[in-house]
């Protein structure tokens, strides 16, 4: 029998159709799977996305081999694990006396640049294969970015909906408009019926898992209990399919508002599995389409939902590409201070901050604007270090992956990269936080009061971070009403402004 060749399956590629299989033959070939410390170490992951993601593998495995494939499956707490990819590549070259190793291209800089020295380190060729489970590659976001001057995502979008025809007439967008955000800004109310997403419960796979988990990383953020992701393609698609029906209806109105004690509301929380590979992003779409297309639900709730698969998700991934491995080490607003220590804890008085981290401990979970306008706002305005905040949110959500979340958190969130991806930094005082929740008449500070101890501290937090930025973001013209109202007031009052906001960092513990 011929040396076979040794494909390697990383565990956010857990899809059937992945290019490393693509031509090969189940007969001459050998799919290698490992867990190993490495991965699960470089951020302190949340145990549930640990859990989630050795529990898919798993059973991803099972799935191959019941497809006709030999699989070389290594357990994290196999003795004999060597602890990183490539041992485990080295391990299996040698145990298979393969001729070749074979690859899909890793979806983050550091794995990707390790790679491309596999070949003289394991003493075999190795072929990296593209990724194609994307619509747009990465050539193809360099084409459309080469000579713009502004890579605005919603430019971006609308070129994606002409080339996947998803929600167009012809040549126009469905209801003569690209972008229904505008009415999909709606506070909940607590009358309202909401869902819950469908559950998977544990099976003696996950269990196991859960049990590996619990013993080897006692002391990771998260909790292990309720575990209720699906980790197959099967209940994957069965969750989000009960997603179209319980909650995409009212996804586009109320997919920026937040509630205490809901942490689902109307999102379909599948994010995790489009990026570990259970879903296709496509199908995604076009199963959503169908749904509008049928007078299953509005046209504001699908446009809203696709965009953010078309566009978002795709737009950062291009950004993360195109910008190279230096993109996490951007810093334009020069934030130094440390991650607060309740990021971690949830030990503090600010109540929506307090939920967002209860929740994110508990589920691995928050949607997006948790995510951008109070854990993300509340950096913002304190001068945080976005490296600090991006290994934070790495870390914590079960969807979390660099390409998709750098560029989120330093672009989008942080303004770390100087406005290439957002045109304005996401900073906002309270007010926004108690338009579109119900967080601020539980919170021991007042959201109506501007300064002093009792004073909400995004309020607090707000105007210092203004005058901070003055020199970068004065002449940003979506900025320009608040330097407006800014530059009516005299020196004493900023100096009084800004004596107030290092007062507020010092009340929650912060260094100035």
């Amino acid at each position: 029998m011929p040396a076979p060749t040794l494909i390697l399956i990383l565990g956010d590629q857990l899809s059937p159709a992945i290019s490393s299989l693509a031509g090969a033959d189940p007969a001459d070939s050998v799919i290698l799977m490992a867990e190993v410390a490495a991965e699960a170490d470089y951020v302190w992951h949340h145990r549930k996305k640990l859990a989630f993601i050795f529990s898919a593998m798993r059973h991803h495995a099972a799935r191959l081999r019941a497809d006709g494939w030999t699989v070389d499956y290594v357990t994290l707490d196999d003795p004999a694990n060597s602890g990183s990819l490539l041992g485990e590549a080295a391990r299996a070259v040698a145990r298979h006396g393969a001729a070749r190793l074979a690859v899909t291209e890793a979806g983050e800089w550091r794995l990707r640049i390790a790679m491309a020295e596999w070949s003289a380190a394991l003493g075999v060729p190795v072929a990296i294969h593209g990724d194609d489970r994307f619509l747009c590659s990465e050539a193809a976001f360099a084409a459309w970015a080469a000579g713009r001057k502004a890579l605005r995502m919603e430019y971006f979008y609308r070129d994606m909906r002409r080339r996947t025809g998803l929600l167009m007439e012809g040549n126009e967008p469905a209801g003569g408009q690209w972008n229904f955000d505008h009415d999909n800004r709606k506070p909940a109310r607590r009358d309202l019926m909401m869902p819950r997403p469908r559950r998977s419960p544990p099976d003696a796979v996950t269990k196991a898992v859960l049990a590996m988990v619990a013993a080897r990383f006692p002391d990771r953020f998260g909790t292990l209990d309720d575990f209720w992701f699906a980790v197959t393609a099967e209940d994957a698609q069965a969750q989000f399919d009960a997603f179209i029906t319980d909650a995409l209806p009212h996804f586009g109105d109320y997919q920026d508002a937040m509630l205490t004690g809901e942490p689902f509301l109307y999102h379909s929380v599948i994010a995790q599995y489009l990026n570990i590979g259970l879903l296709d992003p496509l199908a995604v779409c076009q199963a959503v389409e169908r749904a509008w297309r049928e007078g299953a639900v509005p046209l504001n709730a699908a446009e809203g939902y696709i965009r953010q698969i078309i566009g978002w998700r795709e737009y950062v991934r291009g950004i993360y590409w195109r910008e190279g491995p230096d993109y996490a080490a951007r810093n334009a607003l020069c934030a130094t201070r440390a991650l607060p220590p309740f990021y971690w804890t949830a030990d503090t008085d600010m109540a929506c901050v307090r939920a967002a981290v209860e929740q994110t401990r508990d589920t691995a979970y928050a949607h997006h604007i948790q995510r951008l306008m109070v854990t993300g706002n509340f950096a913002l305005l304190a001068g945080v270090d976005p490296h600090a905040l991006h290994q934070w949110y790495l870390a914590v959500y079960a969807d979390a992956y660099e390409w998709v979340e750098l560029p989120n958190t330093l672009g989008m969130s942080q303004f770390a990269d100087g406005g290439l991806l957002a045109s304005k930094p996401y900073a906002a005082s309270g007010a926004y936080i108690d338009r579109m929740s119900d967080f601020c008449a539980g919170c021991r500070y007042s959201v109506k009061a501007k300064s002093g101890d009792g004073a909400c501290p995004f309020n607090r937090l707000y105007w210092p971070f203004l005058i901070r930025h003055a020199d970068m973001l004065a002449r940003n013209p979506r900025m320009a009403p608040m330097y407006r109202t800014l530059n009516n007031w005299g020196p004493e009052r900023r100096d009084a402004l800004l004596a107030d906001g290092a007062a507020c960092l010092a009340q929650l513990g912060l260094e100035p």
